[in-house]
């Protein structure tokens, strides 16, 4: 079945059901959808405990700042995951179906990772407590390849829209919770506990699964395991020629700029004098509320201008919203600290929706759930794995010395802009343009 893949149809097929009220409203109350807000609650869930949420329980036990950012390597899976989605995508478990039982496997095994994660210790055991975390990413990683492979199988065109905005909605109450309310509780009762209850929380995307329903049609897996690991690369290269490794390299350096502040921002608040609580209210409650609203602003600016001049603008922004840091780390004072988190994650959330939008029209339909693995690889090994050092130039710049070498890490990627994004056209080089192969 021919599927929806870029933004501008993704918007499209939400204004279908617009003149009517009760046709719209009646998306959202199906079942699929209900399913798909508490799938999108667990595939929040890890991400942050095994690294902001982390790296906070770190601080408090006075692990040192260069552990601390060596950490960032435990979500090496998450670069890697293209690695093993083709056999995702050719193997089924015995049970539930070729999607939904590999999330139930997943999930029951996040949920005892999380909680041996709890009896851990991070100072007297940090190598046990390293291989954990790397347990728990890795499992974390092999969720998401599948609940995104669901999500396509199960939402028809016209649910995509609205399909996408409940499991977003999911995803960021997870890091609500995770990213704040956990700091908030960790102020009041130990570490440990803390991670034993998003353990059990985990056991809600274990129910959602069992709950959520087959997809009527569900593509047949490939033939074999080196046509589900070949064809998709084949084609990626194809179209998009001798630019596709360009593309790739932007890919890993778009966002390492914010990664890298965003790596030691909460080591960074806690040294500063900020409480456990101030930290994940406003980092992790209005902090994400501005990521949401960057996020749909976003959207909105990519329907208008195109995804090219979209990725420049929002590129930019992206490494302005740094200067923040920098002026609290020379001025430190609880006003600067909420600003520079507003600011800095509404143009994160900006970021979110430009880079959404130029991976789905770079992705065939075909070949959706590895390709789309490969390209989220990219960028979580930017994420991951190019931050590890942070922990060690904080230390050997200073803060502000820091934030200012985060800028300039930005800009690199900014230069690749005109061989595959120009200003003059409205989608990279590369895209699919044919409507009935889901490009806009």
């Amino acid at each position: 079945m021919a599927r929806i893949c870029c933004w501008n149809d993704i918007i499209h097929s939400m204004s279908l059901s617009a003149p009517s009220m009760p046709t719209g409203l009646k998306v959202f109350t199906q079942r699929k959808m209900a399913a798909l807000g508490l799938l999108g609650l667990a595939g929040g869930l890890p991400l942050f405990l095994t690294s902001r949420t982390l790296q906070a329980w770190m601080t408090m036990e006075k692990v040192d700042l260069t552990t601390i950012g060596l950490f960032s390597l435990v979500g090496l899976p998450y670069s890697t995951k293209f690695l093993w989605s083709p056999f995702i995508d050719r193997y089924s478990m015995p049970f539930l179906g070729r999607r939904r039982g590999w999330m139930a496997a997943t999930q029951a095994a996040l949920a005892l990772g999380i909680a041996a994660l709890a009896f851990g210790n991070p100072r007297t055991a940090t190598l046990a407590f390293a291989f954990t975390a790397l347990t728990v990413a890795f499992l974390s990683a092999t969720q998401d390849i599948v609940i995104d492979a669901y999500r396509v199988d199960v939402l028809e065109p016209r649910e995509m829209g609205a399909g996408i905005a409940v499991y977003v909605i999911g995803y960021r109450a997870a890091l609500l919770i995770t990213g704040s309310a956990a700091l908030i509780l960790a102020d009041r009762m130990s570490w440990n506990s803390v991670y034993l209850l998003m353990a059990a929380l985990m056991l809600l995307g274990l129910a959602a699964t069992a709950w959520a329903p087959e997809p009527p049609n569900a593509e047949k897996p490939p033939e074999t395991l080196s046509a589900a690991i070949i064809d998709p690369f084949r084609d990626f290269f194809a179209r998009s020629k001798w630019r596709a490794v360009v593309i790739l390299i932007f890919i890993t350096l778009y966002r390492l700029a914010d990664s890298m502040a965003g790596n030691m921002a909460t080591p960074f608040l806690l040294k500063s004098g900020f409480s456990q609580t101030d930290v994940g209210a406003i980092q992790g409650g209005v902090g994400l509320l501005a990521t949401i609203v960057g996020a749909l602003c976003g959207g909105a600016a990519i329907g208008r201008f195109g995804i090219n001049r979209c990725l420049w603008v929002f590129g930019v922004l992206q490494l302005a919203s740094n200067i923040g840091y920098y002026m609290l780390a020379i001025s430190p004072g609880y006003g600067v600290m909420v600003a520079c988190i507003i600011v800095e994650n509404f143009c994160a959330g900006l970021v979110v929706a430009g880079f959404g939008a130029f991976f789905m029209c770079l992705c065939s339909p075909r070949f959706s759930a590895t390709q789309y693995a490969l390209m989220t690889s990219l960028m979580a090994f930017s994420r991951d794995v190019l931050v590890a050092p942070a922990g060690k130039i904080a230390e050997a710049a200073g803060w502000p010395g820091f934030f200012l070498i985060t800028i300039a890490a930005g800009i690199p990627a900014m230069l690749l802009l005109p061989i595959f994004a120009p200003w003059s056209e409205p989608f990279p080089f590369g895209a699919r343009r044919d409507p009935a192969e889901g490009a806009g």
